[in-house]
């Protein structure tokens, strides 16, 4: 099990390192002057010189590459005086040479070219609303899928499984910008008066007399958008693994001995169909850190996705390089634990 652990890590490392330079690569050969961006087009040539200097601009790029990983491994050769020590908050592990040291160190991911702030105090103020935005479309979805999965299984080819099958496939067609788009105009504007919804708003409302408020209602909409895709997933899932499991000799039995309908679908039933859903919903919460930018950007929700578009636009590659690269570490995280919860759970997984 060690073995196979390890080799997921491995794997796991060599995706990043190739995501690493695929982005960094990609986004020093896109168009535009960092620069001049964050000066404005007026701004003369000294201040761009310094603007470039001050980012480690005026470097090659492969140089600039060489830099961008040794910020980036926690394990790494940094300057050892006080003003990098303040920098990249690290702990010497020991000395390389006069002034330079082995220092350990968790991964900076540069500044911000327009507003000069680390990119990791950024992503730490927006990821918790990018969470939550996830965590509460995932139940959502996962909560009515089942419910709607086992209701289409057992009125098999009645109008309550053709009108669950067709909300499925509906929602597997949407893309998200689409459906939010409609959610939004259809809750938000028509039928506000209705719902109480509006149209856009994050999570954290700033009140000149409470301060900042917590602003439950701006996540409804953005959640049923960003759970859609993946509760008629699971809606389809639920659906299969009932009627398969449904037809099994041991629910013949059990209907047998006098069990009730209920008795039968939950307690028998249920569990033994829940591990292709466990599944979706293992692999979709990974995606749905990465399909809310789009979401979160129509809603005006202030989450990672947000912020990654806004600094896309102003040409802010560090916060869109570090938010990019904090999303596929999830990625990687979540297929390690899921592989190796599979061959510590089903000795069927061959561990190779």
């Amino acid at each position: 099990m060690l073995g196979y652990a390890l080799r997921k890590v491995s794997y796991g490392l060599a995706v990043l390192a190739g995501i690493t330079v695929v982005v960094f690569f990609l986004f020093n050969i896109l168009p535009g002057d960092p620069a001049r961006m964050t000066q404005g087009q007026r701004s003369d040539v000294q201040s761009l010189e310094a603007v470039r200097k001050e980012f480690g601009l005026d470097k090659p790029i492969p140089v600039q590459f060489v830099y961008y990983v040794n910020d980036l491994l926690p394990l790494s050769i940094h300057q050892s005086d006080s003003v990098s020590k303040a920098k990249y908050q690290y702990i010497k592990v020991f000395s390389v040479g006069k002034e330079k040291a082995l220092v350990l160190k968790w991964p900076y991911l540069r500044r911000s070219y327009q507003t000069k702030r680390d990119v990791s105090n950024i992503l730490a103020e927006t990821i918790p609303n990018t969470f939550i935005l996830a965590t509460t479309a995932m139940i959502f979805a996962t909560v009515i899928g089942i419910f709607l999965g086992i209701t289409s299984a057992v009125n098999k080819d009645t109008w309550i499984d053709r009108s669950a099958n067709a909300f499925a496939i509906l929602g597997i067609s949407s893309p998200s910008f689409f459906a939010g788009i409609i959610i939004a105009w259809l809750f938000g504007f028509v039928l506000g008066d209705y719902t109480g919804l509006n149209m856009s708003g994050s999570l954290y409302n700033y009140d000149p007399f409470r301060g900042e408020v917590m602003t439950w209602k701006n996540l409804v909409l953005p959640m049923i958008t960003l759970g859609l895709r993946p509760l008629a997933i699971i809606v389809q899932l639920t659906r299969s693994a009932m009627l398969d499991v449904l037809s099994q000799d041991y629910i013949r039995t059990a209907r047998a001995k006098g069990l009730s309908n209920r008795q039968v679908i939950y307690g028998h039933a249920l569990k033994n169909a829940l591990n292709p859903v466990i599944t979706a919903i293992s692999g979709w919460f990974a995606s749905l850190l990465a399909g809310s930018f789009f979401v979160e950007y129509i809603f005006g929700y202030n989450g990672l996705g947000k912020a990654t578009v806004d600094a896309l636009e102003l040409s802010d590659f560090p916060v869109v390089m570090g938010s990019i690269l904090f999303v596929a570490f999830i990625f990687v995280i979540i297929n390690i634990l899921v592989d190796i919860a599979y061959a510590f759970i089903d000795p069927r997984v061959k561990l190779v």
